[in-house]
């Protein structure tokens, strides 16, 4: 799939009250604040942890505090192993 033995993981945040108070307003204003504070959040994280081109973030995911990155299986462990994360879960692809 990835390149240097990386894969699509899924990865799935705690439950954040900021994240929580975004997401009911429902103006384009609102989504467009949520957005922007989901992909500063999940970035901070993902370069708070590796180094920079180590990874690549696919997309923030606003309807569950969520997003995709290509990165390799240590870098999954090491992500699990966060406070703010609750599950980091491989891309699984159908044949």
């Amino acid at each position: 799939m990835g390149s240097k033995g990386t894969e699509v993981y899924f990865v799935f945040m705690n439950f954040d009250p900021e994240y929580e108070r975004l997401q009911k307003n429902r103006s384009k204003q609102g989504k467009e604040e949520l957005d922007l504070y989901l992909n500063n959040k999940h970035d901070k994280l993902l370069a708070k942890l590796f180094q920079p081109n180590t990874y690549n973030k696919r997309s923030s995911l606003a309807i569950v505090d969520g997003f995709a990155v290509e990165m390799t299986q240590a870098q999954a462990a090491i992500l699990k192993g966060t406070e703010e994360v609750r599950i980091v879960e491989k891309n699984q692809e159908l044949a």
